[in-house]
């Protein structure tokens, strides 16, 4: 383990900590390790004090912890308590990043296999190997972002007695996880959401529309050159389930073609931007893997789609997908191209290491508060309720002020701190 450098942001004192971990924790025989980075975060004048630490668990799977520009949003509010750690999840941002190059050269069965040592168990792995070797081995609180929820849970599963307390946002996951239940539930919220986004801008049903039909009768190319088609359309989607994702999809298709009728640079090139999982290619290669226990998903997103007339390619007005991941994405999306072949694998898998203990969940001490969203699209109330009927010291707030991203938008993190207070939970 090493301290890779300290430097002063506005306002926040950093520290970087580089880990070498096994690939597989699992598995003593497999001798192979990878790189895990985090961040360290504190008050400036606090520096010397021995705070308590707040681990960030960052939302995904696939995604890279927060690049903090300056105290904003949560983490000022954690900066007033805490020592806030921000973890790169094996695989993101600093942390043995995957992407295409990372799987050059392994045959499919090989990147497979790859690829599986990347879910949550080894995640709350990584963490506890950080929390006993550069933390003190002192039991640390989580704050867990929508999957973050979902890798808490895991974590309250597998080293409960790493923990003090858990805050969830959004992440309140089936602990009986079923990759087609999950969509039976979200596919109808993603309808809600379409039907929301064109109430509030209803001349985007004829423009969309219009849109739709251009890209059946010509072949539009993307600058990466992908082809964009009708589908890859609907997959802006995904934003419908943010607090600000009607409008930045109002402004995105405000601006689809230039004087001429042309598609103008500026939106085919934010399309591609938002459509080719460059950045953040595990969240498309794990995406269903995250619910997979004890039998293979096969493709539910799409197996499920085929109950939902609404999402039809020649259906007008054309409805958008939310975050759903389809086969003819490892086909037609040029950064998802290289997993094809291994996410086959993937979906066909029966045996998987398990994600939760049910017995000890229900046993659990560790006191739990975790903001349920009413209207989330990604992650549905009703399972979300059921799960907190079944983990001991758990208390839900319940809202429907926010949408999936009020933790960066709202004080959802101070609401909850104070339920903890309340409740007489205190930093230690």
């Amino acid at each position: 383990m090493t301290v890779e450098r300290e430097y002063l942001l506005p306002a926040i004192w950093v520290r970087e900590h580089i880990i070498q971990v096994p690939l597989k924790w699992f598995d003593n025989q497999d001798t192979r390790t990878i790189e895990v980075f985090a961040r360290e975060l504190v008050d400036p004048t606090r520096r010397e004090e021995q705070l308590p630490c707040l681990l960030f668990l960052q939302g995904g799977p696939g995604g890279k912890s927060p690049r903090p520009t300056a105290r904003s949003s949560w983490i000022a509010e954690a900066l007033k308590t805490y020592r806030v750690i921000l973890l790169d999840q094996r695989g993101t941002g600093r942390s043995s990043r995957i992407e295409g190059k990372s799987i050059a050269g392994l045959t499919d069965v090989q990147a497979a296999d790859y690829l599986s040592c990347f879910r949550a168990d080894s995640i709350v792995a990584d963490a506890e190997y950080l929390r006993k070797n550069c933390f003190g081995d002192r039991p640390w609180s989580t704050l867990g972002q929508s999957y973050g929820g979902f890798i808490t849970l895991t974590y309250l599963s597998q080293a409960p007695e790493g923990l003090h307390t858990c805050f969830m946002t959004g992440g309140l996951a089936s602990l009986q996880p079923d990759a087609d239940e999950v969509y039976a539930h979200t596919y109808p919220q993603v309808v809600a959401k379409n039907r929301i986004f064109y109430q509030r801008y209803p001349h985007l049903e004829e423009l969309i529309g219009y849109i739709a039909d251009r890209l059946e009768q010509q072949e539009i190319l993307l600058p990466d050159g992908d082809r964009l088609t009708v589908k890859r359309l609907q997959s802006l989607g995904i934003d419908l389930g943010m607090s600000e994702g009607y409008e930045r999809l109002l402004w995105l298709f405000d601006e689809a073609f230039n004087p001429d009728g042309q598609f103008s640079d500026t939106f085919l090139s934010q399309v591609m931007t938002l459509t080719s999982y460059a950045e953040n290619p595990l969240f498309a290669v794990l995406h269903e893997s995250i619910y997979a226990q004890d039998k293979a998903t096969n493709w539910a997103a799409q197996r499920l789609r085929h109950n939902f007339d609404a999402f039809a390619e020649d259906r007008r007005p054309l409805y958008l997908t939310g975050e759903m991941i389809y086969p003819w994405m490892f086909t037609d999306i040029a950064a998802l191209r290289p997993f094809n072949g291994a996410v086959k694998l993937l979906a066909e898998r029966r045996v998987w290491s398990p994600l939760y203990n049910s017995k000890r969940l229900l046993e659990n001490q560790v006191p739990v508060f975790a903001a349920v969203y009413f209207s989330d699209m990604y992650v549905d109330v009703r399972l979300s309720l059921e799960t907190a009927q079944q983990v001991g010291n758990l208390t839900p707030w319940i809202t429907n002020e926010y949408e999936h991203n009020g933790l960066r938008v709202g004080n959802v993190f101070g609401h909850l701190q104070s339920m903890a207070q309340k409740a007489g939970v205190l930093c230690v």
